[in-house]
């Protein structure tokens, strides 16, 4: 499955075919990408006017707060996943499409670039507010990876941008393409492999002890039961679980590493 954000690089997926993927998850005003996206993912506060309309809605889905809390609670909730509709739409994705490859493009989250932000211009830099779910950007996608990868899902960046908050491997689309069956299971075992578990399941225990958990999803009403250091050391262990992990397949070596992106 794709999915995509805004930043600028996106529009390269409009003349890619839709057959390169199951189906296509749209964040936010990035239905406009391309007309054949199958899910619209937004935040609640997304404008009506920004709103799809018409002959997109015949073959798509739009999902809101009411279907991606539940999805993020199922793991752990938006303090430990990260407030940021990147992170929201990737664990929703995961949670209801359950696929083996989710491929994102567009959400590299980087905005200290000269010119537009966003595809359509200059837009809010949301991953950058001053949140306390989002000081480490990097240690809430090595989380990600490493939840998705629990679950069967190999998380992959398609970004040809030097630089990326996602530590996702990196691949083109024809690489992703030329991957088998088996090389996909290869490279997901291999990954797997390459985690410092103890660090993942650390991190896990003292995510469940905090219990810094909302059920509706508001945790911005009880920012005063936050601990900032508390997050910042289970941010440390999300990323110390991931270093050592790079996938062993025949891809670009430049393109294929793991590794922490310039923030």
């Amino acid at each position: 499955m794709l999915l995509i954000g805004s930043a600028p690089d996106v529009v390269r997926c409009a003349a890619w075919p839709k057959q390169a993927f199951g189906k296509i998850v749209a964040i936010n005003n990035a239905w406009r990408v391309r007309p054949d996206w199958d899910f619209l993912v937004h935040a609640g506060d997304f404008p009506a006017e920004r709103m799809p309309q018409g002959d997109p809605l015949q073959q798509a889905q739009i999902f809101s707060a009411s279907h991606y809390v539940p999805a993020q609670n199922s793991f752990g909730g938006f303090v430990y996943a990260g407030g940021t509709m990147s992170m929201t739409a990737a664990y929703w994705t995961i949670h209801s499409q359950k696929p083996d490859v989710l491929a994102f493009l567009g959400c590299d989250m980087i905005y200290d670039q000269p010119g537009n932000t966003h595809f359509y211009g200059v837009g809010r830099a949301d991953p950058l507010r001053n949140d306390v779910t989002l000081r480490n950007l990097e240690a809430k996608s090595a989380r990600l990876l490493i939840h998705a990868l629990r679950r069967g899902c190999l998380c992959v960046n398609l970004s040809d941008l030097p630089r990326s908050r996602l530590i996702f491997p990196r691949l083109t689309l024809d690489e992703l393409g030329a991957l088998s069956s088996s090389q996909l299971s290869e490279m997901k075992a291999e990954m797997l492999a390459g985690l410092q578990l103890d660090q993942a399941e650390e991190a896990d225990r003292i995510e469940k002890e905090l219990g810094y958990f909302f059920e509706d999803g508001m945790y911005w009403k009880h920012l005063d039961k936050l601990d900032e250091k508390f997050l910042a050391d289970i941010d440390r262990l999300w990323m110390a679980a991931v270093e050592a992990s790079q996938p062993k397949l025949p891809i670009s070596p430049t393109r294929g590493e793991i590794g922490v992106a310039s923030a």
